[in-house]
């Protein structure tokens, strides 16, 4: 190895696999973009009421801590020595909202993930303040809607409900960032000179900035009565940020998109995203325009439509820890393959809404189409389906949008694993999804960016690199396909509108009956 390898790329990734998110550390080779070593942490999501998710900034950055020890003593123990290692890129969640104190370095609250419902009620006051109550009206600057996705509305509600944010905020000690700005101010030296910046990709999440002159919006910062002085500073994808015990840390945030015209990511979530080149494009149809990357200082960014489905690999999750309906996450493939059929029954996972195409906050999940003969393998399989008709839904607003239908699906994820899943996703797009052999090409994407970047140069992007790949072809009727994805579309409308918004807490609570039973009444308690 050591003659062999003469540039190494290290990289951190923030995560989420196919049920859990975790911390993963990945070496790469430059020259092959081969994984050399990885290691990686679970990290524990908190629901401490209904619609809320958490996790903990230090528990983060701790097992990322860890992860970079464990790779350094497999990196000895393989005679490699960690002097090889030439920069550190990272990938992260993008959305998800921390707020930290610049003067001891700790954070303030927990970091709100990017799928939490807490601030709906914040929401529906801010859609209030736009002409004609338009969710839409921010979109020719920031690309998005004003929803509960985006960090804006997060950091907002903290401001409004979480007193040492606010405290923070009046005494100009905070500092707000998605994952990376933490992860990197912390490992640049954090309250001792540490960097606070993020990339073009990040900060095009967060509704305060500006997609089309690439800075925070002060009109926009304006609207959310946001500060402009806590975010953090924008750069590049691709540029050294800073030193980690002299190595160049920099970071890229989307996947391959200058190499790949279209990629679906299959994770808690599922994102699809296609490259459109230099130019936004907005979307008629329900999609995002999301800024991918910016490969340089003086690099143009680049764009891409982006269709977000909240729930993915994270109703497995479901089936496993709430309903006990399988062990493991591996067991799900194996009871759906046992039947090969939903039996009619049809699963839509609105756990936190629907995201686009409908961007509709008050759907909730829902399960139909049951008979007496459903069984635990038949849920395995519809939430698996359900999986495949949310991608449908959003690739036919994409090919709407481009006018240009997709011809092939390329794959990435933790899910990817499923064979079943990458079957029925060929079946229900009736065209063939390609996955390459290395499910997490978000590392490799972001481990290239990080290469490239003027300072380290020891990956050349426009060189090809070879990646195997597996491919899924249609197998199933089209007809049949349209049958089951109508039927999908009609339990859709039955999960609208299920959920109000209630001001102040942004949920309503369902009302509870107590039924106590005698032996000659039953009372009825509201």
């Amino acid at each position: 190895w050591p003659e062999k390898v003469s540039r190494i790329l290290l990289f951190t990734c923030v995560n989420a696999y196919s049920h859990v998110y975790v911390c993963v550390f990945q070496v790469f080779n430059a020259q092959t973009s081969e994984v050399v070593c990885q290691y990686q942490v679970e990290i524990r999501q908190s629901f401490p009421k209904e619609g809320w998710v958490e996790e903990d900034p230090q528990e983060i950055l701790q097992s990322v801590c860890e992860c970079v020890e464990k790779v350094c003593e497999m990196l000895t123990h393989m005679n490699i020595s960690t002097d090889l290692i030439k920069a550190i890129g990272v990938t992260n969640q993008r959305e998800t909202t921390l707020v930290w104190d610049k003067e001891t370095g700790l954070p303030l609250y927990n970091a709100i993930v990017w799928m939490d419902l807490r601030t709906q009620s914040t929401v529906d006051r801010l859609i209030s303040k736009t002409p004609g109550g338009n969710k839409n009206h921010l979109k020719s600057q920031t690309g998005l809607p004003i929803s509960t996705y985006f960090s804006a509305v997060k950091l907002r509600w903290l401001m409004d409900h979480i007193e040492e944010v606010a405290h923070a905020v009046d005494t100009h000690t905070a500092m707000f960032g998605t994952v990376d700005s933490w992860l990197v101010w912390c490992l640049t030296g954090g309250v001792d000179g540490g960097i606070h910046c993020t990339d073009v990709s990040n900060a095009s999440r967060t509704l305060l900035f500006n997609i089309n002159t690439l800075q925070w919006d002060l009109e926009l910062c304006s609207f959310f009565e946001i500060p402009v002085e806590i975010l953090p500073e924008v750069k590049s994808s691709s540029e050294i940020y800073g030193y980690l015990v002299g190595i160049p840390m920099n970071r890229c945030e989307l996947e391959q998109l200058f190499e790949m015209e279209n990629v679906e990511i299959y994770g808690t979530g599922c994102f699809l995203l296609r490259n459109t080149g230099t130019k936004p494009v907005m979307s008629d149809h329900g999609l995002l325009t999301t800024v991918a990357y910016k490969l340089g200082p003086d690099r143009p960014a680049c764009y891409a439509l982006e269709g977000s489905v909240a729930i993915a690999g994270a109703v497995v999750r479901w089936l496993k820890d709430n309903m006990g309906i399988i062990q493991s996450s591996a067991e799900i493939e194996k009871l759906a393959a046992s039947v090969g059929t939903s039996y009619g029954c049809y699963f839509v996972p609105a756990f936190s809404g629907l995201y686009a195409p409908y961007w509709e906050p008050n759907a909730r999940g829902i399960i139909c189409g049951l008979t007496q003969f459903t069984t635990r393998n038949h849920l395995a399989f519809a939430a698996l389906e359900a999986v495949c008709f949310q991608t449908k839904e959003i690739l036919d607003a994409m090919n709407q949008d481009s006018g240009v239908p997709l011809t092939q699906l390329q794959v990435d994820g933790g899910m990817t694993c499923n064979q079943l899943l990458m079957q029925l996703q060929a079946d229900i797009l009736c065209i063939p999804v390609v996955k390459p052999t290395m499910s997490e090409t978000t590392a490799l994407g972001a481990a290239m960016a990080a290469g490239s970047a003027d300072g380290v140069s020891v990956w050349n992007i426009n060189t090809e690199h070879s990646v195997t790949t597996e491919r899924y072809q249609p197998q199933i009727n089209p007809n049949e396909t349209e049958f089951r994805y109508a039927r999908w579309k009609k339990a859709v409308q039955k999960a609208m509108n299920w959920e109000t918004a209630e001001s102040g807490n942004g949920m309503v609570f369902t009302q509870k009956y107590i039924f106590l039973h005698t032996r000659t009444h039953t009372t009825f308690c509201h």
